[in-house]
C-alpha cells in the first residue's frame, strides 16, 4: 500500500505558532524533506523531534522526488517542510507533488502559518479579494511587464521581497502603479515584527531611512479609482 506525503505548514517566526497536529506529524512520519535541513533542525531541536531530515531544493528535487516516490511506493510517509509558513508559497515542492499524484500517492496539507495571509490580513487595506504573486520578477523586463498588467486591477496586490530588493520595489511600484496606501510587513510573528504602513512614497522614504531585515511582504491597495467604480456598481445592484 503507497504511503502518504504530508505538507506540514510551519512557524515564520515565532516557534510557538506549530500547530498541535503539525507536531505529531513531524514526529510521525518516516522522514522530513526540507527546503533547508540545518533551518528545520532548530525547529526540531526546540521541539524534541528526532525524525530524519533529508535536502529537497529545485538543484535535487528530480533526484530526490525519485527516492522519496519509492519510499512512500513501499509503505512509508513523508513530511514536507520549506524554511517557514506554508509549503509551496514561493517555495519548492510542486515537482514532489505532481509527481506523488501521478504515481496515486495521497497529498495531505497540514494548515498552518502563512506569512502573506498574516499581513494581508493585519494590513488594513480591503481583504474581500486579493492577489499573491509571490517575489516581483527580478528581470526588469519581466517586473514592468507584471505591473503593466495589474495597473487596473481593483484588488489588494501582495508580494514578498528580499530586504535588499525592497527600495527598487518600492521605486519601481510608485513609478508604474502611482502613489497608492499600501503596508510593509516586516519580521512577522517575532519580537521584531512590524508593519510600515502608509503611502508609498511614505513607506519608501522611511524605509530608506531604517531598512529592516528578513523577507518583506508588501501589501499594496488596488487601482483606486477601478475601485471606488466597482463600489458604485455594487451599490446600483442593490
Amino acid at each position: 500500500m503507497a504511503g502518504i506525503v504530508y505538507l506540514i505548514s510551519t512557524p515564520i517566526g515565532n516557534p510557538e505558532d506549530l500547530s498541535i497536529r503539525a507536531l505529531r506529524v513531524l514526529k510521525e512520519v518516516d522522514i522530513v524533506a526540507a527546503e533547508d535541513p540545518g533551518h528545520t533542525e532548530r525547529l526540531f531541536r526546540h521541539y524534541g523531534i528526532h525524525t530524519p531530515l533529508t535536502s529537497y531544493h529545485p538543484l535535487n528535487k528530480e533526484e530526490k522526488t525519485a527516492v522519496l516516490i519509492q519510499r512512500m511506493q513501499a509503505g512509508q510517509t513523508v513530511g514536507f517542510v520549506s524554511d517557514e509558513g506554508t509549503p509551496l508559497v514561493s517555495d519548492p515542492g510542486s515537482y514532489l507533488v505532481k509527481r506523488a499524484i501521478a504515481a496515486g500517492i495521497r497529498v495531505i496539507p497540514v494548515p498552518g502559518p502563512s506569512s502573506f495571509l498574516a499581513a494581508v490580513s493585519a494590513s488594513g487595506l480591503p481583504t474581500e479579494s486579493f492577489v499573491f504573486h509571490g517575489f516581483l520578477p527580478m528581470r526588469r523586463a519581466s517586473r514592468r511587464q507584471l505591473l503593466e498588467a495589474i495597473k487596473s486591477d481593483w484588488r489588494t496586490q501582495i508580494f514578498f521581497e528580499p530586504p535588499e530588493g525592497v527600495g527598487q520595489a518600492l521605486r519601481d511600484l510608485a513609478l508604474r502603479l502611482g502613489n497608492r496606501k499600501m503596508v510593509l510587513a516586516c519580521n512577522l510573528t517575532s519580537s521584531g515584527e512590524e508593519f510600515v504602513r502608509g503611502t508609498l512614497k511614505q513607506v519608501t522614504k522611511e524605509w530608506g531611512r531604517n531598512p529592516r531585515l528578513g523577507v518583506v511582504t508588501i501589501v499594496l491597495g488596488g487601482c483606486p479609482t477601478r475601485r471606488g467604480r466597482r463600489k458604485k456598481k455594487r451599490a446600483g445592484n442593490v
